[in-house]
């Protein structure tokens, strides 16, 4: 590292103290997600950006169409650091909504305590872990003195468990933010490029509940759902040959992830409501995908007496591609990523989904880099327990801010 290089990291080093202690109060607000009342968060964070300096807009999202998409509030955050007119504006992402914490936690999901040296909490590691990196990579970067130019944004937003399109896709449709290049909430062991598109859809079997002494007066939609079931788990095998010419992305998978209905033991169910989840490839049409998927579903009822389906779509999100411009960002990742990891970092893509594709969309180059180990399972994300280790925060600060380094620097 050069002389600058090495102040930048330094300082991330002197202030690591106090960089941890952020992220335990940034993790310590809980958002779970259902519910999702999460503009009390965004108002403490932006009242925590707001003491050390920096001025945030709060984008508080209309309440009756926040109600209407199934959560409670949302307020999102920009911070805007303008450096220069001839340069990139480079947007940072991490979201603060989380899925409920769940039981078999050893450690209060909310207490962000810190023991062997892992902050455990729920969104310890997604994503809320890069909020601290990318505030205090920027801090890092500011208090050089150095020219600089473009400028840097900090994307805080809050729908990234309901599919993010309250979250940037909001911010990008009022036409709030434009940046040239993105860099979302991620892992630092490797640097995600593509990930996997997602349909998510909510299937209603209608049939008529009737007394359990008397079925043949009842039409059962538990066993009609039942074929739904056999027809989706059926299609497993086919969908496993079905290859993805991405590294890191295997095959499109399809499961039900939650099951309603019925009313008592003794009552013949009336209704029951499935909700599945259709992950897709890169190089899978979502639009065919998602008629595949209702005709596989409307087949398995065909000619059931007094059954009626009502097939509603929840998400359909795109996958994340590559797009030309982000090569100058993924290379200045992999760069600084295997000087201060010491090992070379691929750029991989992800059977996961994320806000990052929004941007995509707009043609955003958006890559996924922040702190984190080398997979979901080590995390623990989603499940209990989840936790970060405090050194991958510090690596992952230290790549971004060198990384700004390389993309706003003075020429």
């Amino acid at each position: 590292m050069n002389a600058l290089q090495t102040r930048l990291t330094d300082w991330i080093d002197a202030h690591f103290d106090d960089e941890v202690g952020f992220l335990q109060a940034v993790v310590r607000i809980p958002t779970d997600t259902p519910p999702g009342n999460n503009a009390p968060h965004a108002q403490a964070v932006a009242d925590m950006l707001e003491g050390a300096g920096w001025p945030v807009e709060r984008h508080a999202v209309p309440a009756q169409q926040v109600v209407d998409y199934g959560l409670e509030s949302i307020t999102n955050l920009i911070v805007r650091r303008p450096y220069g007119a001839d340069g990139p504006t480079l947007a940072l992402n991490a979201h603060g909504d989380v899925v409920p914490p769940g039981e078999g936690w050893t450690h209060p999901p909310y207490g962000a305590v810190i023991e062997d040296g892992y902050l455990y909490g729920r969104a310890a590691a997604v994503s809320k872990s890069d909020f601290a990196t990318y505030v205090f990579a920027v801090r890092a970067l500011e208090a050089l003195g150095a020219p600089l130019r473009g400028g840097v944004e900090l994307h805080f937003t809050y729908d990234e468990e309901f599919g993010g399109l309250l979250g940037p896709g909001w911010l990008l449709e009022q036409e709030l933010t434009q940046p040239d290049y993105v860099i979302a909430a991620g892992f630092g062991y490797s640097i995600i490029t593509a990930h996997n598109a997602c349909l998510q859809l909510e299937v209603t079997v209608h049939g008529k509940a009737g007394h359990g002494a008397m079925p043949d007066t009842a039409v059962d939609a538990l066993q009609a759902a039942t074929r739904v079931l056999n027809a989706i788990y059926g299609d497993l095998p086919r969908l496993k040959t079905i290859k993805s010419g991405v590294p890191g992305i295997d095959s499109p998978t399809m499961l039900v992830g939650r099951i309603d209905g019925g009313t008592n033991t003794n009552v013949v169910p009336g209704k029951v409501v499935l909700k599945l989840d259709r992950r897709m490839i890169p190089e899978e049409d979502p639009v065919a995908v998602e008629a595949q998927v209702r005709a596989l579903i409307n087949d398995a009822v065909a000619g059931m007496p007094g059954i009626r389906l009502e097939i509603r779509r929840l998400l359909l999100s795109q996958a994340l591609r590559p797009l030309p411009g982000a090569q100058p960002l993924v290379e200045s990742l992999r760069r600084n990523a295997h000087a201060v990891l010491g090992e070379a970092i691929p750029a991989v893509g992800t059977p996961l989904y994320a806000d990052a594709r929004l941007y995509g969309e707009r043609g955003i180059p958006a890559v996924l880099y922040g702190a984190g180990p080398r997979t979901v399972t080590e995390a623990n994300a989603k499940k209990a327990d989840e936790r970060l280790a405090l050194e991958d925060l510090r690596r992952a600060t230290k790549v971004v801010a060198l990384t700004l380094l390389d993309m706003l620097g003075a020429p």
